[in-house]
C-alpha cells in the first residue's frame, strides 16, 4: 500500500513537472493577453498624425489666441493670452510632441524596411510630414529638444537638449532633401489612408508637397540667413513641374458636418462646442476686408445683429485685446461673427481643412521674384495674382472670378515699389490663412505685414503684441538644466517678447 502511494505521488510529481515544462515552453505566448496591441499599422498611426496635426492649427483655442495675436479673430476675456497676458503652453507642446510619437513609432513598425519597396517610400512621406510638424513647433517656440528626440526612433530620452532653432532648420533642409530623394513611384505607399493624396500620381504629389514646403523653409530665413534661404529658395524655384500648380494640389483633410465633432472643420467645432464669447472677428480682418470691398466679406463675416434690426446691415470686427474697462461696454450683438452661412453652418457643404495650399506656394512664389531668386523679379505679380484667384476659389468662398475692379485697385502692382508689392503679398497671404493660425502667426512675424496695431491691454507686454509661445511647464519643472539653457539663450527669457531666431523684423 505504501509503495503503491508512493508510484502514485512519483506520477502526480511527474505529470505537474511535464506540465510546467510545457507551460514555461510558451510562457510568453501565455502571459501575452490576447487583446494586447504588440504591432500597429503604420497607415492608421499615418491616417491619425495627419488629421491631428492638420486640425490643430485651427479651433476656437488657436483662433482665439494665435489668431487674435494676428488679429483674425477677437479672442476675449476667456481666454487670456488674447489678451498678452502669459502662460504657458502645456497643451500645445504635448499635442505635437505626441504627433512626433506617433511619427517615431512608423519608423519602428517599418524598421528593417528602409531600402525596401514595402517600406521606403512610406518612410520617406512620413518624415516629409513629420518636417512641417517640426518647423510649426520650432516656429512657435524657438529652440526646442529635436535631434535627442527625432534621430533615434528607439531610444527615449526624457530630459533632451534644447536644439537651437538655426540648426534645426538647416537639418529640415538636408532632410527634405534625404526623403525627397527616397520617393519611389513603384513603392507601396499609404493607399486610402493617405489623407492628402491618392491614386496614381500619390507619390508625386508628396514630391511636390515636399518642394513646396522646401520654398516655405527657404522663405522663412529670408532675414536670419539669407545665404542659406536664397540656395533653398532657389533649389525649391529650379524645379517648377515639382511646386504646386494648382488647387488640384492642395494637401487637405476632408471633414464632416454631421459627424462627431472631432470630425468636423475645427472652425464649425468652435461654433457648435466653444464658447459664444468667442465667435467674434477682429476689427483689423473686417475693416481690410471692407476696405478692399473683398468679395470674401460675405461669405467670412456675419452682419451684425443690430445693425440688420436698425435697417443699416454692415460688418463690424471687435477690438483685440481689450482693457477690462473696454470689455464691459462691448454690446455682442454690434459686432459680427464668422458667418453663419458658411464657417458656422451645419447644412453649408463640409470644409476641407487645409495643411498647404496652391495660393501659398504662389506667395511664396512672388516674394521669391521680387528678390530675384529663381525667378525674375517681372514674374511676381503674376505669381501674385494666381494666389490670390487660388484663394478665392478656395470653399467657402467658390469665387471663380477675380472681379476686375479688385484687381485692378487692390491687387495691381502697377507704381508700387517693392516694398509696397510686398505688403500687398503679405496681406492677401494673411486673409487667405483665416483659420491658419500658426502659420498666419509666423509669417506675420516674418515680415511684420500687415502692420498690425496692438489692443489696449498692456498684459505681460506692456501692450505689444507677442513674438513667440511660452514653454510647457513639463520642461521647466523635469528638464530643467536644458532649459535653463534654452531661456538663457532668449533675449527676455521664456516671455511673449523674445524673439525666435529667424524673427528679426
Amino acid at each position: 500500500m505504501k509503495t503503491k502511494n508512493i508510484i502514485k505521488i512519483s506520477l502526480y510529481s511527474l505529470a505537474i513537472a511535464i506540465g510546467f515544462s510545457s507551460c514555461t515552453k510558451d510562457f510568453e505566448k501565455l502571459n501575452t493577453p490576447p487583446t494586447s496591441i504588440t504591432s500597429i499599422d503604420p497607415a492608421l498611426l499615418f491616417s491619425r498624425v495627419q488629421k491631428d496635426g492638420t486640425f490643430a492649427e485651427g479651433g476656437e483655442l488657436p483662433n482665439n489666441k494665435f489668431g487674435s495675436w494676428v488679429q483674425h479673430w477677437a479672442g476675449g476675456a476667456v481666454v487670456p493670452v488674447s489678451r498678452y497676458i502669459e502662460s504657458s503652453e502645456d497643451v500645445i507642446w504635448e499635442q505635437h510632441y505626441s504627433l512626433i510619437r506617433d511619427l517615431r513609432q512608423i519608423r519602428l513598425e517599418l524598421a528593417g524596411k528602409e531600402n525596401d519597396p514595402s517600406g521606403r517610400t512610406k518612410l520617406a512621406i512620413a518624415r516629409i510630414y513629420e518636417i512641417s510638424i517640426w518647423q510649426r513647433l520650432t516656429d512657435l517656440f524657438g529652440d526646442i529638444p529635436y535631434s535627442q528626440v527625432s534621430k533615434d526612433a528607439t531610444a527615449i530620452n526624457v530630459t533632451p537638449a534644447f536644439d537651437t532653432q538655426e540648426s534645426i532648420y538647416t537639418s529640415l533642409i538636408a532632410d527634405l532633401d534625404v526623403a525627397m530623394n527616397n520617393l519611389n513611384d513603384t513603392d507601396e505607399n499609404y493607399g486610402s489612408a493617405d489623407f492628402f493624396y491618392k491614386g496614381a500620381t500619390t507619390v508625386n504629389s508628396w514630391r511636390k508637397y515636399a518642394n513646396s514646403l522646401k520654398l516655405r523653409l527657404g522663405l522663412r530665413l529670408r532675414y536670419a540667413n539669407p545665404t542659406l534661404a536664397r540656395t533653398t529658395v532657389e533649389s525649391a524655384m529650379a524645379k517648377p513641374a515639382l511646386l504646386f500648380a494648382s488647387n488640384a494640389d492642395n494637401a487637405a483633410v476632408p471633414t464632416f458636418n454631421n459627424a462627431q465633432p472631432v470630425n468636423t472643420n475645427p472652425m464649425l467645432r468652435q461654433f457648435l462646442t466653444g464658447s459664444s464669447d468667442l465667435r467674434y472677428l477682429a476689427a483689423a480682418l473686417v475693416t481690410k476686408l471692407k476696405t478692399y470691398s473683398d468679395p470674401r466679406l460675405p461669405l467670412l463675416a456675419q452682419l451684425t445683429v443690430n445693425n440688420v434690426n436698425g435697417g443699416a446691415p454692415d460688418y463690424v470686427g471687435l477690438g483685440v485685446a481689450l482693457t477690462d474697462a473696454q470689455l464691459s461696454q462691448v454690446i455682442r450683438n454690434n459686432y459680427s461673427t464668422a458667418s453663419l452661412s458658411t464657417w458656422f453652418s451645419q447644412s453649408f457643404a463640409a470644409i476641407p481643412v487645409y495643411s498647404l495650399t496652391y495660393s501659398e506656394v504662389c506667395f511664396f512664389k512672388a516674394e521669391a521674384a521680387l528678390l530675384g531668386w529663381g525667378a525674375q523679379t517681372t514674374a511676381a505679380e503674376g505669381f501674385f495674382k494666381a494666389g490670390v484667384a487660388a484663394a478665392l476659389q478656395l470653399p467657402p468662398y467658390n469665387i471663380n472670378t477675380v472681379p476686375p475692379t479688385y484687381d485692378t485697385a487692390v491687387l495691381s502692382f502697377t507704381g508700387l515699389d517693392d516694398a509696397q508689392k510686398l505688403d500687398r503679398i503679405m496681406t492677401q497671404k494673411w486673409i487667405h490663412l483665416f483659420g491658419r493660425n500658426y502659420e498666419a502667426f509666423a509669417e506675420w512675424r516674418r515680415n511684420g505685414l500687415p502692420v498690425l496695431t496692438p489692443g489696449s491691454n498692456l498684459g505681460s507686454t506692456n501692450g505689444q503684441i507677442p513674438r513667440r509661445a511660452i514653454y510647457s511647464t513639463r520642461e521647466s519643472q523635469l528638464n530643467t538644466s536644458n532649459y535653463n539653457i534654452a531661456v538663457g539663450r532668449l533675449s527676455n527669457g521664456d516671455s511673449f517678447l523674445s524673439k525666435v531666431w529667424w524673427d528679426k523684423r
